[in-house]
């Protein structure tokens, strides 16, 4: 998707909300809003008339979950991203969503600014936290993990050097140049890494090499 032509369908059960954030997404150079839902019935009958590169929704919608919606979208139209926009912060939901196939997690709470900067994020492919719900994420993720149960185990040690480095924020072009590997074999290790420890996107990846010792969060 390109940033001259993102197109946002945006599902909440409030009208003034979503009156907020249409008129707030529209503030934005190259966003626009072209749909509008109240429910998942109603947003999955958008997606058969309008083709939305990211879907913005809610998780609390009176009966509906927007979690339901997530997977729903994700199962018919995978390469649609989307965001979550919640008041609910707890470490649970946050996972939740991000196993589902959401980019990003925001909360209402979040400063305007914030939203600018996750719908940059979904544009160019990456995944993008609410800086609160980061802290609590990498407090759920960091704990002990017991001998015998330790995914880590399972990996190499060229392996868990890549982890390390993907964690550290290297791209597969930056570490297939320092370990004097082909860009093919480094997504190759990044593939079988996320599959052996059972992680399905970058921030549990990364999660995961910060609750194992691999990267030290307090290092600026």
């Amino acid at each position: 998707m390109t940033k001259q032509n993102t197109k946002i369908l945006l599902v909440d059960d409030h009208v003034l909300v979503r009156a907020g954030i249409r008129n707030l997404i529209e503030s934005i150079d190259g966003y626009s809003v072209i749909a509008e839902a109240s429910n998942i019935a109603d947003a999955m009958l958008k997606l058969d008339t309008t083709t939305p590169d990211i879907v913005i929704t809610d998780i609390d919608m009176g009966s509906d979950n927007g979690l339901d919606l997530v997977s729903h979208i994700k199962k018919r139209q995978p390469d649609i991203a989307i965001v979550i926009l919640s008041m609910h912060s707890s470490g649970e939901l946050v996972s939740n969503a991000l196993q589902l196939g959401a980019s990003a997690y925001l909360l209402k709470e979040a400063a305007p600014e914030e939203l600018g900067i996750a719908l940059a994020a979904v544009t160019r492919m990456e995944t993008f936290l609410s800086p609160a719900v980061s802290t609590k994420m990498i407090n759920r993720f960091v704990r002990p993990s017991t001998p015998d149960n330790d995914p880590l185990k399972s990996l190499t040690q060229r392996q868990i050097q890549i982890l390390t480095l993907l964690a550290q924020g290297a791209s597969t072009k930056e570490i297939a140049y320092s370990l004097d590997l082909s860009d093919k074999t480094v997504a190759a290790h990044r593939s079988q890494i996320m599959e052996r420890i059972g992680v399905r996107d970058l921030v549990s990846l990364v999660l995961f090499a910060v609750k194992h010792g691999l990267v030290d969060v307090n290092k600026p």
